[in-house]
């Protein structure tokens, strides 16, 4: 059983931070006002401070990490409470949705980084004989 929050009138008002705090799009309120000081949080296509009002219907678009998200208010909520009952209050567009799908398509695809490395750390054998080389070259000082 879904545990409900109590959902807030559309006359109602709320602050960017406290509803991205709300709908678990950001662990803590200090970090999603963070990301929105940083001017990673656009509303309707237009940079806004974190105590700018959210309004049912406003298009959020933020990135969370390297994957972008456009998301639409559906309602409004003063609690932040379990993840399913917090994902509705929004909806995520289809445009977002694709280029999600698109991005994760082409880290799967992608090179990984590690295979780029034709050696690793060296062993404890290789440390010993490089150890010995320096024991026994000569430098400018030696000579």
């Amino acid at each position: 059983m879904l545990m409900s929050l109590p959902m807030v009138e559309e006359s109602v008002r709320m602050r960017l931070d406290k509803w991205l705090w709300a709908a678990r799009l950001f662990k803590t309120r200090g970090l999603a006002a963070e990301e929105v000081g940083k001017g990673h949080v656009l509303i309707n296509q237009q940079p806004a401070k974190a105590s700018r009002e959210v309004r049912v219907g406003d298009v959020i678009a933020l990135s969370q990490g390297q994957m972008p998200l456009e998301i639409v208010v559906k309602s409004l909520s003063l609690n932040r409470g379990p993840a399913p009952v917090a994902q509705a209050l929004y909806e995520q567009t289809p445009q977002s949705l694709v280029a999600r799908a698109r991005l994760l398509e082409q880290r799967r695809s992608g090179v990984e980084p590690g295979q780029s490395l034709e050696q690793g750390r060296p062993t404890k054998r290789d440390r010993r004989k490089l150890a010995d080389w320096n024991r026994w070259s000569a430098t400018d000082d030696d000579l």
